[in-house]
């Protein structure tokens, strides 16, 4: 499992790791892509996937909350691979207590997804978060 580094003020602890298949994609994905970034919205559909966008493809704004930043690097240069994790506001606040952990699944998520031609879909596993962890 690979966590993400806290974004959230006064948390200490990572609401949101990858799991080894979804950092391998993911790296796979940055060489096709560049950058990336993941959104999870409260939406219909495919709302409980998270969606992986190339980097600043998805505007994210007041609305929204950043989890935690994944480096999957180092790149072929040496340089880091950061991966930011967006959640809607909305949706944060019904998953609050959770840890998320992003996998990856065989099938089709949707098409604005960048994994999508891989035939396989991001998907959201959560668990309860430790009690020590603080609520917001």
């Amino acid at each position: 499992m690979l966590e993400a580094t806290v974004t959230i003020p006064d948390e200490t602890i990572s609401r949101v790791s990858l799991n080894d298949a979804s950092t391998e994609l993911l790296r796979k994905l940055w060489i096709q892509y560049g950058p990336l970034m993941f959104h999870q919205s409260g939406g219909c559909c495919d709302g409980s996937s998270p969606m992986c966008y190339p980097a600043g493809d998805f505007l994210t704004s007041d609305n929204d909350v950043r989890l935690g930043t994944f480096d999957i690097g180092p790149n072929a240069d040496g340089s880091p691979m950061p991966i930011d994790f967006w959640m809607s506001r909305e949706q944060f606040a019904y998953w609050s207590h959770t840890h998320l952990t992003v996998d990856v699944v065989k099938g089709r998520g949707s098409g604005f997804s960048v994994e999508a031609p891989e035939g396989v879909r991001f998907m959201i596993r959560s668990r309860l978060m430790d009690s020590a962890t603080p609520f917001v």
